[in-house]
């Protein structure tokens, strides 16, 4: 089994919309998250949908999601920080496998765009690798400060690359990696593939697309709305 944890916990405090979370806006007429949902829904590699969202949104929203979404089989609560939000979709997963082979995938509910075959390339390469990521080659120049006020150093572009979302791995694996971590530990994480990279997973680099934006400021929605063909 594969199944695709969403997550949708976030309240989008740099969009400045007030309470009202960015996944939950729509454009032509649907919801920015389901976008992402239609994209699990649709792929032949997944076969639950977990999603990550608050308790009063579940309450709002349950009834017509799951009527919409015949993959979506489970919900989780959002966690304190992102790593342990993933750790609750994650958890959830794990009480409906059955098997030592089945594997995750993981996307932030505001990734609009992200392609069916973004999603089989990184489930494929779990196998060969443990786990799997989408990147893009680091375009601008990238300097080192540690204070924020003076050059540190120059670092190599050519070796850096921006991480995207979705990101795959063995299912158990990845689980077992969070064992032990506590909050202090969790709230370090800035990616969800760090806690892999740190439990010494093998894991895969799959180029990504620029296009596959996560949907973070009002210039990113503008964005995406032009790209949809609303103004």
């Amino acid at each position: 089994m594969n199944y695709a944890v969403v997550l949708s916990g976030g309240i989008g405090t740099r969009m400045h919309m007030g309470d009202f979370p960015k996944q939950y806006y729509k454009v032509k007429d649907k919801m920015i998250l389901e976008y992402t949902l239609d994209l699990f829904e649709e792929s032949e590699c997944v076969d639950e949908i977990i999603l990550v969202m608050a308790a009063e949104w579940r309450e709002k929203l349950e009834t017509y999601l799951c009527s919409r979404y015949q993959k979506l089989k489970g919900f989780a609560l959002p966690g304190g920080v992102r790593q342990e939000s993933i750790l609750n979709g994650l958890e959830v997963c794990m009480a409906h496998s059955k098997s030592e082979q089945d594997k995750v995938i993981i996307i932030d509910g505001v990734r609009p765009l992200a392609t069916g075959e973004m999603v089989k390339a990184c489930l494929d390469a779990v196998g060969e690798y443990d786990g799997s990521l989408l990147v893009v080659p680091a375009t601008d120049t990238i300097y080192y400060s540690e204070d924020g006020k003076r050059l540190g150093k120059l670092l190599d572009r050519t070796k850096l690359y921006w991480g995207q979302s979705p990101e795959a791995f063995w299912l158990n694996q990845y689980y077992h990696a969070h064992e032990g971590k506590d909050h202090e530990f969790l709230c370090t994480m800035r990616g969800t593939t760090e806690i892999a990279y740190v439990a010494g997973m093998n894991i895969c680099l799959i180029e990504g697309d620029p296009m596959n934006f996560k949907i973070t400021t009002q210039a990113d929605l503008k964005r995406f709305k032009l790209i949809m063909g609303e103004r």
